[in-house]
Protein backbone atom coordinates (compact mmCIF):
# COMPACT_ATOMS: atom_id res chain seq x y z
CA UNK A 1 0.00 0.00 0.00
CA UNK A 2 1.74 3.67 -1.53
CA UNK A 3 1.90 5.58 1.68
CA UNK A 4 -0.46 8.72 1.31
CA UNK A 5 1.17 11.10 3.16
CA UNK A 6 2.37 13.66 1.55
CA UNK A 7 6.18 13.17 0.21
CA UNK A 8 9.01 15.55 0.45
CA UNK A 9 9.75 16.75 -2.93
CA UNK A 10 13.38 18.43 -3.87
CA UNK A 11 13.69 20.68 -6.93
CA UNK A 12 17.17 21.35 -7.65
CA UNK A 13 17.22 25.14 -8.25
CA UNK A 14 18.48 27.36 -11.65
CA UNK A 15 21.67 28.34 -10.08
CA UNK A 16 22.82 24.46 -8.88
CA UNK A 17 21.85 23.05 -11.91
CA UNK A 18 23.98 25.65 -13.89
CA UNK A 19 26.85 24.27 -11.85
CA UNK A 20 25.94 20.46 -12.24
CA UNK A 21 25.04 20.78 -15.66
CA UNK A 22 28.39 20.63 -17.31
CA UNK A 23 29.37 17.72 -15.35
CA UNK A 24 27.17 15.22 -16.77
CA UNK A 25 27.36 13.08 -19.01
CA UNK A 26 24.92 12.68 -22.28
CA UNK A 27 25.62 16.06 -23.42
CA UNK A 28 23.94 17.09 -27.31
CA UNK A 29 28.04 17.35 -28.15
CA UNK A 30 28.90 14.39 -25.94
CA UNK A 31 30.14 10.52 -27.04
CA UNK A 32 27.31 8.23 -27.35
CA UNK A 33 23.97 7.78 -26.37
CA UNK A 34 21.98 11.19 -24.70
CA UNK A 35 20.53 11.96 -21.68
CA UNK A 36 17.11 12.33 -22.14
CA UNK A 37 16.68 15.10 -18.83
CA UNK A 38 19.20 14.83 -16.38
CA UNK A 39 17.89 17.21 -14.08
CA UNK A 40 14.78 15.40 -14.13
CA UNK A 41 16.63 11.85 -13.45
CA UNK A 42 18.36 13.91 -10.64
CA UNK A 43 15.44 14.85 -9.28
CA UNK A 44 13.69 11.68 -9.23
CA UNK A 45 17.47 10.15 -7.81
CA UNK A 46 16.57 12.97 -4.62
CA UNK A 47 12.84 11.99 -4.12
CA UNK A 48 13.64 8.34 -3.31
CA UNK A 49 16.86 9.49 -1.67
CA UNK A 50 14.66 11.89 0.87
CA UNK A 51 12.02 10.21 1.25
CA UNK A 52 13.80 6.81 1.76
CA UNK A 53 11.08 5.45 -0.88
CA UNK A 54 11.01 2.11 -3.00
CA UNK A 55 11.40 3.27 -6.56
CA UNK A 56 8.46 1.50 -7.41
CA UNK A 57 7.03 4.22 -5.40
CA UNK A 58 8.43 7.06 -7.69
CA UNK A 59 5.17 9.70 -8.69
CA UNK A 60 4.70 9.18 -12.60
CA UNK A 61 6.08 13.03 -13.21
CA UNK A 62 9.94 11.67 -12.97
CA UNK A 63 9.56 9.18 -15.36
CA UNK A 64 9.53 5.54 -15.83
CA UNK A 65 10.89 3.65 -12.18
CA UNK A 66 12.80 1.04 -13.58
CA UNK A 67 14.30 3.44 -16.17
CA UNK A 68 15.45 5.87 -13.42
CA UNK A 69 16.22 3.19 -11.27
CA UNK A 70 18.85 1.17 -13.89
CA UNK A 71 19.97 4.72 -14.57
CA UNK A 72 20.55 5.67 -11.04
CA UNK A 73 22.26 1.75 -10.67
CA UNK A 74 24.34 2.45 -13.48
CA UNK A 75 26.20 5.87 -12.30
CA UNK A 76 26.31 3.89 -8.79
CA UNK A 77 28.27 1.19 -10.25
CA UNK A 78 30.78 3.51 -12.31
CA UNK A 79 31.07 5.81 -9.13
CA UNK A 80 29.98 8.48 -10.81
CA UNK A 81 27.95 9.81 -7.68
CA UNK A 82 31.40 10.29 -5.69
CA UNK A 83 32.73 11.72 -8.47
CA UNK A 84 29.92 14.55 -8.75
CA UNK A 85 30.97 15.28 -4.93
CA UNK A 86 34.05 15.47 -5.09
CA UNK A 87 33.90 18.30 -8.37
CA UNK A 88 34.63 22.12 -6.90
CA UNK A 89 30.59 23.00 -6.95
CA UNK A 90 31.03 26.01 -4.48
CA UNK A 91 27.23 25.44 -3.65
CA UNK A 92 27.51 23.46 -0.37
CA UNK A 93 23.55 22.62 -0.20
CA UNK A 94 24.04 20.86 -3.43
CA UNK A 95 26.88 18.97 -2.36
CA UNK A 96 25.48 18.21 0.62
CA UNK A 97 22.69 16.27 -1.89
CA UNK A 98 24.75 14.94 -3.72
CA UNK A 99 26.67 13.59 -0.82
CA UNK A 100 23.02 11.90 0.46
CA UNK A 101 22.52 10.16 -3.17
CA UNK A 102 26.39 8.79 -3.08
CA UNK A 103 25.83 7.38 0.29
CA UNK A 104 22.63 5.55 -0.92
CA UNK A 105 24.17 4.68 -3.68
CA UNK A 106 26.90 3.16 -0.86
CA UNK A 107 24.27 1.05 0.56
CA UNK A 108 22.62 -0.06 -2.28
CA UNK A 109 26.06 -1.94 -3.22
CA UNK A 110 26.93 -3.45 0.23
CA UNK A 111 23.48 -4.67 -0.09
CA UNK A 112 24.73 -6.06 -3.70
CA UNK A 113 27.80 -7.92 -2.37
CA UNK A 114 25.68 -9.10 0.90
CA UNK A 115 23.71 -10.73 -1.64
CA UNK A 116 26.18 -12.27 -3.50
CA UNK A 117 28.12 -13.57 -0.42
CA UNK A 118 25.04 -15.12 0.62
CA UNK A 119 24.08 -16.87 -2.63
CA UNK A 120 27.69 -17.95 -2.30
CA UNK A 121 27.36 -19.56 1.18
CA UNK A 122 23.87 -20.69 0.40
CA UNK A 123 25.96 -22.67 -2.94
CA UNK A 124 28.96 -24.17 -1.32
CA UNK A 125 26.56 -25.15 1.73
CA UNK A 126 23.84 -26.92 -0.80
CA UNK A 127 27.06 -28.72 -2.68
CA UNK A 128 28.42 -29.78 0.75
CA UNK A 129 24.73 -31.38 1.88
CA UNK A 130 24.75 -33.08 -1.03
CA UNK A 131 28.39 -34.26 -0.96
CA UNK A 132 26.99 -35.37 2.23
CA UNK A 133 24.39 -37.29 0.83
CA UNK A 134 26.12 -39.24 -1.36
CA UNK A 135 28.43 -41.19 0.94
CA UNK A 136 26.63 -44.19 2.10
CA UNK A 137 27.23 -44.75 5.46
CA UNK A 138 28.40 -47.85 6.79
CA UNK A 139 25.37 -50.53 8.40
CA UNK A 140 27.24 -51.57 11.85
CA UNK A 141 25.15 -54.86 11.60
CA UNK A 142 27.13 -55.87 8.51
CA UNK A 143 30.65 -54.64 9.91
CA UNK A 144 29.92 -56.70 13.33
CA UNK A 145 29.15 -59.22 10.84
CA UNK A 146 32.19 -59.11 9.30
CA UNK A 147 34.74 -59.28 12.52
CA UNK A 148 33.21 -62.18 14.24
CA UNK A 149 33.75 -64.48 10.69
CA UNK A 150 37.31 -62.79 10.41
CA UNK A 151 38.01 -63.75 14.51
CA UNK A 152 36.80 -67.31 14.15
CA UNK A 153 38.87 -67.78 10.70
CA UNK A 154 41.90 -66.35 12.71
CA UNK A 155 41.50 -68.89 15.51
CA UNK A 156 41.41 -72.06 12.99
CA UNK A 157 44.40 -70.60 10.92
CA UNK A 158 46.75 -70.44 14.02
Amino acid sequence: MVNQVQKQEIKLRDDQWQKLEPLLTGKPNDPGARAKNNRLFIEAVLWIVLNKSLWRHLPQQFGNSSTVYMRFRRWTECDFWRQLTRSKLGDETLVQMLEQIAEYGDLYTQRIEQRLVRKAQKTIYKSAISAAKAIKPVRRAQFAADESTLHWVGLVTQ
